[in-house]
């Protein structure tokens, strides 16, 4: 038993004193005892146990000062990654030796339960076992390496809501407000990966603004019209009910549906960890946004920008109802992109959105026969009357509606003769896929017109002999005349435009004004008449005549094809593959169809909507060409519906006439009904109640339109109905942030109806994203079982085995860690991933609190006499924190993940905390070496937690609450969350860390492979597949491969291995040659061809302070610097390695056993050992140090009081 020493001044009389000493002295040889009481935490709440914590009683100095043996349930994984050379010898014995059995656990919880003090026995315990561990500083603390998230998450977010974290945040923030815009998602399903991605990107910026001291104004909102919602009611519903559904039922159910819907995905939002006003959301149903729509469109009516007309639209027959074209259904042409672009690897996925390629129609060839030609056309008479225009169409079923054959007028046409048929035209060919006419059967002599670069083709097509006779400009074909194939009326030619080519075709284009786009515009030039024999089914009408009642995608089509045939005006019919339409709802095909519909006139404020597309800011910078174009080239945007479901279009109709009544008195008084009832009064009220009282005596000379708005219309109107009402709010918004089809979609209807009632665009800048396709690169669907499910991903599905919980901040990492700008890949190897880069970095956090336990801010050393390995470390952490700022303003998240990644995981984990152990552990307590260390320690901690808070949040608020210290910021405020903390404002000085400290500190320190230059050591992720700097193979997807491509050109990176690296590997070659065991028996020796260097490493084995060591650096036990490679040590050094540096100096590194015994506190060895007569197996430091620490434990001893000692005695 080691002698115990005690102050003079301690006499008899003071006997209680020497009683506790006693006491403390058979607890240093027993460890039979173990201390409970009332204030120990339970195993199940804490990894670190204090068993003697008597604070709340007078007693408590008395006992403290026993300096009883610290029990920790630390985890031996010792919460930081290390190098398996690294020795923390005697801190893992002594966290062995501390482990608590589960009879203590147990005995320990009775005690927190019962408020008792119980000795507990514990069997299996050494007498004199760990002698000296009472002195070593174990980390310490509640804050566990495992999530937990299932359970935590939800505990988290209770506490913010409870607390109103975010409302207090922002009423505390006195910068500007910053408005993200929500655009609404739909309110007609459960959440997939898409909508997680969209709202989580959002909240990472609302979160960073919020740090930023920015008034942050979120207001979560949902599209709760239109036909997938009436589809989904519809679709709940049997055929009785169906029956006796009227529209206002309809409606009823409608709301209904999509009220729950937003209940439930509020809730799935909110588990993402999204902060949001969710109180004061917007929903397109209600009535005051339904008024703020009907205000936007009355503005635009009254100035003329909405009119009614008959043209051809996108039309569902499967919906019955027109379709805008950002409904239809689209299909993702992936084209991988990989190049690159120093200094850092760029991986893009272009994505070009189409009509379904699949689509397959009967294509076919017909012959219009001429009647008559104009004069420039004379020479064609001599053609007549076998001459015939050779048209092809890809829907037949258009050709009753045919009112003109288009040809380009610079084009050459050629006429052919037709002769030498090389197959019986009457039947098909022997693939069974062509089908050819009968059109020769009538005609001796047959010739047509075609282009003519596509002789030779038809000519093979067609197994026909084309013989050329004659050749005329297209222009000159223009008012020839032709017989209609069914109705025999005339009908002319006319010159098209761009559109028609020779590319496919004849390049002739049979036109129907009432079927096309194009045709429409070529029909108003020339006055053609709108035929469309088409009702809202699909099917023919009587004006069709003896194809009514077909449906128009299918027997229709057939039928058309035969009478053409039996009429010998048929050539050929043959399948064709190409993009078709298809409706997003119901994924069938649509048709272009002419009926009475509303448009907005984009013509009439086009270049105001180019102007403002330029003055915003748009990210990625490419989207700007893809708003311009679908905006400089898009049509009147057809607004009206022809559904139950939906904002009334406000018009009232003349019974007889037909003749629309809308105006600025009609309108506002709808407004005003709608605002106060909602839109459901529309179907509810009579004309009477809904006109303005001027009108009244004539309401029953008018009826109520039946056509609702385009749900874009609805969305488009939400900057009125949300960013101009509320007050709290900005108009323009600071962001709107989407997926890239809302280029088409909200972006666009937000800004056309903007433009034309405001002048102006309704966001400041846009953000889009991709789409998020499974690991293989494939879109996710049921059938293919690759969905990945956000829900799953954060609580685990039933077998939690093959679907574990990863937690909503490992979805959250995912996010940060993708390019978004591209497609983006998730899988179970990505999330695994993810989850081991999230447990490291807890691990790291869980390191930084644990040795923070005893911190207090008075124990800060200043920065001028912290040593140089703690101001290099300030250095490095202060340039990580501007980078990640940086990254966070330019919306670069992924550069964010990898800068985390690499300082967080790897090179601080792997060189500061790893060489920083031996000083926190076994330094001292007190030691000027420990705080300093502390110092930096609890400047990374307070950054890293506050720079990772937006995107992980949880982990984040969970580090802020087990924080052993009160956070006051400059302003006085204690931070009681993670967020009231705000950005982290590094002292300006950590940056002044002078360039030749830099330099060297660098030829040292660094490791691994590191980019040269420029971005961060970052590299960019492509289209989700992870590029990390250690990895040597880039994994780009495509939509229907996988393509590895290598790194052949290194150019751009340098593979540093500095002198700790070759240090390493010279260790690791003595160990495997069992010269000796960990690094801490081994003695190094360096000579360096560079004098100066070697000066300064020379300095290193002598520094000023502990930490600046060079064998503390290389956790070794000596480092000793040769002068010459002559030097007689070298006769002993059995292993060798050498550092070559970029200016051709060398460094020869040496290894030898250390020299001296091993200490058995520190387990360095040292000379020293066995010097020291009352403590013979302590090194030279370790002596002091618990010299130190008996001299303050009895300088404690000697002030406690005699009554104070009997009632610690008493309990």
């Amino acid at each position: 038993m080691e002698a115990t020493f005690f102050p003079k001044r301690i006499t008899a009389s003071n006997s209680v004193v020497f009683a506790l000493a006693r006491a403390k002295m058979a607890m240093q040889t027993s460890s039979y005892k173990l201390w409970s009481l009332k204030s120990c935490s339970s195993l199940r709440e804490t990894t670190s146990v204090s068993l003697l914590n008597l604070r709340s009683s007078s007693s408590a100095r008395v006992f403290s000062l026993m300096n009883m043996t610290r029990y920790s349930t630390y985890s031996n994984d010792d919460s930081c990654p290390s190098r398996k050379r690294r020795s923390r010898g005697p801190v893992m014995a002594a966290k062995k030796r501390s482990e608590v059995t589960p009879v203590v656990a147990d005995k320990m919880q009775h005690c927190k339960l019962t408020g008792l003090l119980d000795i507990v026995h514990c069997p299996g315990a050494k007498q004199d076992d760990g002698k000296y561990k009472d002195t070593v500083d174990l980390p310490k603390t509640a804050f566990g390496l495992r999530a937990n998230s299932t359970v935590r998450e939800p505990e988290l977010q209770k506490i913010w809501d409870d607390n109103q974290v975010f409302k207090r945040v922002v009423e505390r923030n006195n910068g500007g407000t910053f408005v993200l815009h929500d655009g609404p998602p739909y309110a007609n399903g459960d959440l997939h990966m898409g909508h997680a991605l969209n709202k989580i990107l959002k909240d990472i910026i609302n979160r960073y603004k919020l740090l930023q001291n920015f008034r942050v104004q979120y207001v979560p909102g949902w599209d709760c019209h239109g036909l997938p919602i009436e589809l989904k009611v519809l679709q709940s519903l049997d055929d009785d009910a169906r029956k006796e559904l009227t529209p206002l039922k309809l409606r009823n159910k409608a709301a209904k549906f999509a009220k729950s819907t937003v209940q439930s995905q509020m809730a799935s939002f909110k588990r993402y960890g999204v902060w949001a006003d969710w109180d004061q959301h917007y929903l397109t149903l209600h009535p005051e946004y339904e008024a703020a729509q009907i205000e936007v469109f009355g503005q635009m009516a009254i100035q003329g920008f909405i009119y009614r007309g008959r043209k051809p639209v996108h039309w569902s027959p499967s919906s019955r109802t027109a379709l805008a074209e950002a409904e239809l259904e689209v299909f993702e042409l992936v084209n991988c992109c990989f190049f690159l672009k120093k200094p850092t690897f760029y991986g893009t996925l272009d994505l070009t959105r189409e009509y379904n390629e699949e689509h397959v129609s009967k294509s076919m060839y017909a012959i219009f026969r001429l009647v008559g030609v104009p004069a420039s056309c004379d020479s064609l008479k001599e053609f007549l009357p076998n001459l015939c225009l050779a048209i092809w169409t890809t829907t037949p079923w258009t050709i009753p509606a045919n009112a003109a054959v288009a040809v380009n007028n610079k084009l050459q046409y050629a006429v052919v003769e037709v002769s030498s048929a090389s197959v019986d035209s009457s039947t098909s060919s022997g693939d069974g896929k062509k089908r050819f006419g009968n059109f020769m059967k009538g005609d001796k002599s047959l010739h047509l017109i075609v282009a003519l670069d596509l002789v030779s083709t038809l000519e093979s097509k067609w197994g026909l002999k084309l013989t050329l006779k004659k050749t005329v400009l297209g222009s000159d074909l223009e008012n020839c005349r032709y017989t209609h194939p069914i109705d025999s009326r005339e009908c002319p030619v006319v010159i098209g435009g761009d559109y028609i080519t020779t590319e496919s075709g004849t390049g002739l284009v049979h036109t129907a004004p009432g079927h096309g786009q194009e045709d429409y515009v070529t029909g108003l030039k020339y006055g053609l008449p709108l035929v469309s024999p088409v009702d809202d089914d699909g099917k023919f009408t009587e004006e069709a005549g003896q194809f009514r009642g077909l449906d128009v995608l299918g027997n229709g089509n057939v039928a058309v094809i035969d009478y053409l045939d039996e009429h010998l005006s048929m050539v050929m019919v043959e399948p064709y593959k190409h993009k078709y339409p298809y409706d997003w709802r119901t994924k069938k095909p649509t048709i272009f169809r002419a009926t009475e519909q509303w448009f907005a006139s984009v013509e009439g404020f086009r270049d105001a909507a180019m102007d403002a597309i330029n003055q915003v800011t748009w990210i990625p910078s490419q989207a700007v060409n893809r708003i311009s174009a679908m905006t400089s080239g898009r049509s009147d945007w057809c607004i009206s519906r022809q559904r139950t479901w939906g904002v009334p279009i406000p018009v009232f109709y003349h019974i007889e006439s037909k003749e629309p009544l809308m105006n600025e008195e009609t309108i506002d008084h709808i407004k005003s009904i709608i605002s106060q009832k909602g839109s459901d009064a529309w179907w509810y009220m009579a004309v009477e109640e809904l006109l303005p009282e001027k009108y009244r005596d004539k309401a029953l000379n008018y009826e109520k339109g039946t056509d609702t708005m385009d749900v874009w219309f609805d969305s488009g109107s939400s900057w009125a109905a949300v960013l101009d009402k509320r007050e709290s709010l900005n108009y323009p918004a600071d962001l709107y942030l989407e997926g890239t089809d809302q280029h088409r979609g909200w972006f666009q209807s937000s800004l056309l109806t903007s433009i034309a009632t405001k002048g102006q665009a309704p966001y400041h800048g846009v953000i889009t994203h991709g789409f998020v396709l499974d690991e293989r690169g494939l879109k996710m669907s049921k059938s293919l079982g690759n969905v990945v499910d956000p829900r799953m991903v954060i609580e685990g599905g039933k077998n939690q085995k093959e679907n574990p919980p990863y937690s909503a901040d490992v979805l959250r990492l995912w996010v940060s860690s993708v390019d978004y700008t591209g497609d983006m890949l998730i899988g179970p190897q990505v999330l695994c991933q993810m989850s081991d880069i999230y447990r490291k970095l807890r691990g790291t956090l869980r390191f930084l609190l644990a040795n923070l336990h005893d911190w207090k801010a008075d124990y800060t050393v200043p920065y001028s006499d912290l040593p140089m390995i703690d101001q290099h470390a300030l250095y490095q952490l202060a340039n990580v924190v501007n980078n990640i700022r940086e990254s966070y303003d330019s919306y670069q998240f992924f550069k964010i993940f990898q800068v985390i990644q690499r300082f967080v995981i790897v090179d601080l984990s792997n060189f500061y905390l790893d060489v920083a152990k031996d000083r926190l552990y076994v330094g001292g307590s007190a030691s000027f070496t420990r705080r300093s260390c502390q110092t930096v320690l609890e400047a990374h901690l307070l950054s890293i937690g506050r720079i990772i808070a937006p995107i992980l949040p949880h982990l984040a608020e969970d580090m802020w609450q087990h924080l052993p210290f009160q956070y006051t910021a400059e302003d006085g405020h204690v931070a009681k969350f993670v967020f009231e903390s705000r950005w982290p404002e590094l002292d300006a000085e950590y940056l002044s860390f002078p360039e030749e400290e830099v330099d060297f500190w660098g030829k040292i320190l660094e490791f691994g492979l590191v980019f040269q230059s420029g971005d961060s050591c970052l590299s960019k992720l492509t289209g989700g597949g992870y590029l990390y700097i250690y990895d040597a193979i880039q994994e780009i997807h495509s939509a229907d491969r996988l393509l590895y491509q290598s790194f052949s050109d290194y150019d751009n990176l340098n593979n540093y291995d500095q002198l700790r690296t070759e240090v390493n590997k010279a260790l690791e070659v003595a160990r495997s040659g069992k010269l000796i065991g960990s690094s801490l028996e081994a003695k190094l020796y360096l000579h360096c061809s560079n004098e100066c260097l070697a000066e300064r490493l020379n300095k290193m084995c002598e520094p000023t302070n502990e930490a600046d060591a060079l064998h503390r650096i290389f956790i070794t036990s000596q480092v000793e610097i040769l002068n010459s490679l002559q030097d007689e040590r070298i006769e002993d050094v059995q292993y060798t390695g050498e550092y070559l540096m970029e200016e051709g100096d060398k460094i020869w590194i040496g290894v030898s056993r250390a020299n001296g015994s091993k200490c058995d506190r520190c387990w360095n060895y040292s000379p020293q050992v066995g010097s020291f007569i009352e403590h013979p197996l302590l090194c030279g430091r370790c002596h002091n140090v618990v010299i130190s620490l008996q001299a303050r434990d009895l300088d404690d001893l000697s002030k406690v009081t005699q009554s104070e000692a009997k009632e610690a005695i008493a309990q």
